[in-house]
Parts: C-alpha cells; sequence; structure tokens
C-alpha cells in the first residue's frame, strides 16, 4: 500500500515539473549551505583534534596574560627565564619548552620580507619538534654549540622568495648573518611553513630581548595527571610573582582546555551560520506548502473520486504527505550533491591557494541527516493542506468547479 502511495505522489511531481523545480529551489539552497558549512566545520574539528593527539595528553602551556599583538611585541606583563625555572622544579614536571619571538626584516638575493622567528634553546628543541611535528626535508636539526644557525618552513624553498632557499645558504635577519642548516616540511599551513628557527642565544643577541620568554610549556611524567601538575605550577608560580587569584597574570592550560574553547567557539559559529541558512529552508518548507495548497485545490474532484471508491483519510493523508515530503527529498538530494562539491572547493581554495590544512568531512551521518532532515521537513511544511485534503467530504470535493 505504502509503495502506491509513493507511485502516485511521483506521478503527480514529474506531471507537474515546473512547478516541482520552482518550490525545490529553496531547499535546495538551504540544504547546500548547510551541507558545506556542517561538513567545513566537522572537518575542521577533525583536523584539529588530531593536531591535539599529535600534541599528546602529558604537556600544560604557560602564557603571560598581559601579551598583546605579535609574538614578541612585549606588553604590560612578561615571563622570564626565572620563571621557567620555577616551573622546572614543580614535582612531577619531566622537561620544559620555552621560547622567544620577534619580526625579522629577511634578505635573501636582494629580495626583503618580514616575518616571525623563534627562539628555542638547542636542548629543548627535540620537545618543539615532538609538539609541532616538525620533520627535515633537508638538512639537520640544531647542534648543542651551534650559533649564527637557522633552520626554516617549507615557504622559503618553494615559492616566498623567487630563488628558492636552501640548507647551506645564507641570508641577513636583522642586518645580521646567519646560515641556513635545515629545510622543514610542510606543516600544513603557509604560517607556521614561513617560521625561522634559531637558538635561543641568537634571539636574545638579535632583539635585546634579555630574559624575556613568549612561550612556556611542560611535560609531565608518566603517570602522572597532567591537571594536577599544571595547579601544582600555577601555584608556584603565583607565589614567585606574588599574585593572587584576582590578580593572576599569566594563563596555565592543557590540551583539552585548549580543545574545549575550540570546540565551543566552533559550535557557537556552525549554530549561527546554520540558523542563517535555516531561513532560506523555511522560505522552502513555504514554497511546499504553498504548492501542496495548489496541488489539492487541482485535485479537489480526484479526492472526491478516491473517497467514493473508499479512500479513507488516512488514506488522503499519506499521500499528500508523502508528495511534499519527497518534494524535500529531491530538493535535499540535489543540495546535498551541490553542498559536498561546494565543500570540496572550499577545501581546494583553502588548502591550495591560503595554505591551511583544512579538509571537508564526508562522514555518512551527514549526508544521511541532510536528506533526512529535508524530507522531514517537506512532510511538516505539508502537514496542514494534506490534513485539510483529507477532511474534505466526498460530495463537496465531487461538486467542486
Amino acid at each position: 500500500m505504502i509503495q502506491d502511495y509513493f507511485k502516485i505522489a511521483w506521478k503527480s511531481m514529474r506531471t507537474r515539473k515546473l512547478r516541482s523545480w520552482l518550490t525545490m529551489i529553496g531547499i535546495v539552497i538551504s540544504i547546500a549551505v548547510i551541507f558545506i558549512l556542517i561538513s567545513l566545520s566537522l572537518g575542521l574539528r577533525e583536523t584539529i583534534d588530531e593536531q591535539f593527539k599529535q600534541l599528546g595528553s602529558d604537556k600544560f602551556f604557560i602564557q603571560a596574560k598581559g601579551q598583546a599583538g605579535a609574538p614578541g611585541s612585549g606588553g604590560a606583563v612578561q615571563l622570564t627565564l626565572k620563571d621557567a625555572n620555577v616551573v622546572e622544579k614543580v614535582s612531577g614536571v619531566k622537561a620544559i619548552l620555552y621560547y622567544n619571538a620577534g619580526n625579522a626584516k629577511i634578505e635573501s638575493h636582494k629580495e626583503i620580507r618580514y616575518y616571525l622567528t623563534v627562539g628555542v634553546p638547542t636542548e629543548q628543541f627535540d620537545i618543539l619538534v615532538e609538539i609541532s611535528n616538525l620533520k627535515l626535508d633537508e638538512g639537520r636539526f640544531f647542534k648543542q654549540d651551534d650559533s649564527g644557525k637557522i633552520i626554516l618552513g617549507s615557504q622559503y624553498k618553494s615559492g616566498w622568495f623567487s630563488k628558492p632557499i636552501q640548507s647551506g645558504d645564507t641570508i641577513l635577519l636583522n642586518e645580521k648573518s646567519f646560515k641556513v642548516v635545515g629545510i622543514l616540511k610542510t606543516v600544513g599551513n603557509s604560517f607556521d611553513d614561513k617560521n625561522i628557527y634559531m637558538t635561543f642565544e641568537d634571539s636574545k643577541n638579535l632583539y635585546n630581548s634579555g630574559d624575556r620568554i613568549d612561550f612556556l610549556g611542560a611535560q609531565v611524567n608518566s603517570g602522572e595527571n597532567v591537571k594536577d601538575v599544571a595547579e601544582k605550577a600555577k601555584r608556584k608560580l603565583m607565589d614567585y610573582r606574588n599574585v593572587n587569584e584576582k590578580n593572576i597574570d599569566f594563563i596555565v592550560s592543557t590540551p583539552e582546555e585548549v580543545l574545549s574553547s575550540f570546540n565551543t567557539i566552533l559550535n557557537i559559529l556552525t549554530g549561527f551560520l546554520v540558523g542563517i541558512a535555516a531561513i532560506s529552508l523555511l522560505v522552502g518548507g513555504i514554497g511546499i506548502m504553498n504548492t501542496t495548497y495548489t496541488s489539492i485545490l487541482e485535485r479537489t474532484k480526484e479526492i472526491g473520486t478516491m473517497k467514493a471508491i473508499g479512500a479513507r483519510n488516512s488514506d488522503i493523508l499519506l499521500i499528500f504527505l508523502i508528495e511534499s515530503g519527497l518534494l524535500g527529498l529531491v530538493g535535499g538530494l540535489i543540495g546535498v550533491i551541490l553542498g559536498f562539491g561546494g565543500a570540496k572547493i572550499v577545501e581546494y581554495i583553502v588548502v591550495n591557494y591560503l595554505g591551511t590544512n583544512l579538509i571537508a568531512s564526508t562522514n555518512p551521518a551527514i549526508f544521511i541527516g541532510c536528506l533526512g532532515f529535508s524530507f522531514l521537513v517537506g512532510m511538516v511544511s505539508g502537514f496542514i493542506p494534506s490534513y485539510q485534503a483529507s477532511r474534505m467530504k466526498p460530495v463537496d470535493a465531487l461538486r467542486y468547479e
């Protein structure tokens, strides 16, 4: 019986092709937009989750609250090497990583660029390699007593300068000469791929930054609870800096806390954008309702005939509900196809032209959810006119002109 209802509904849609296509436009657009937003949002979430997995769950990070602007630009509050020493002595801390940063004038083959340099102690560079998932394309990492040496991101070898820079070349940073000892493989975004890494001492001398550090991270011992150790480090640092909970001037965070903040922001942003897309879905639903009303008016005598030969109210209701649901489903199917294509286009542009690692999610739940949602919207939109059609009296329907 249900199969017959679908056949009748499909036949009606094919008979009124132009009206059906015009009705589905709102659904197509809204489902396509919703698919793109959810796909990219989930893809971004998966990318961030993967990066935090690589980062590991055994680390916590400390930054000064007063830091503002670009890295290395300083601020009202700063962390120093003494703060790093306090954290290093906390029970449960296995190792620490700190660095300072600055913006340098970069000169190579008479070309000038400006970008970020990161100064890391050579004995801690292996921790940075692990945290940032850095891999060599050519050359080597730092040795213990390196001075005047730098390691460059992949962009210096492929595209940022007209003449590629290679391991063994010499470039100028703020008018000072540095030898390139290594080039890194791409890490997935153009920002990190333009970084310049140097030793902490070279960075201090280049920027005259003294004992200032712009980032402090700590790795805890195996078996230790990272939150407990982070809390102990926070208390020790508060005592050393003579601050309390009201005027604390630094932030301690774990990967889980940072990830939670990212997810909260993504949820708010995605919800807002999907809410905007839902407006066009509402317009599409109104179009389906209008089309169902028109279809009922055109087929009033047909309804009377079906009732006269034994069709029940529930039969009439289901026929028109299925028809409106199919309008939503077909519109949703086209919207999903367009949305999938749109998401992949955005992914291609972001990855290839913006240099950021973003993958559009192809989770089957997105496809099923969008199709089911569009079918439901169609049925809900067509319920009122369908219900009114089912309540028609056969005599009144047969007399309708």
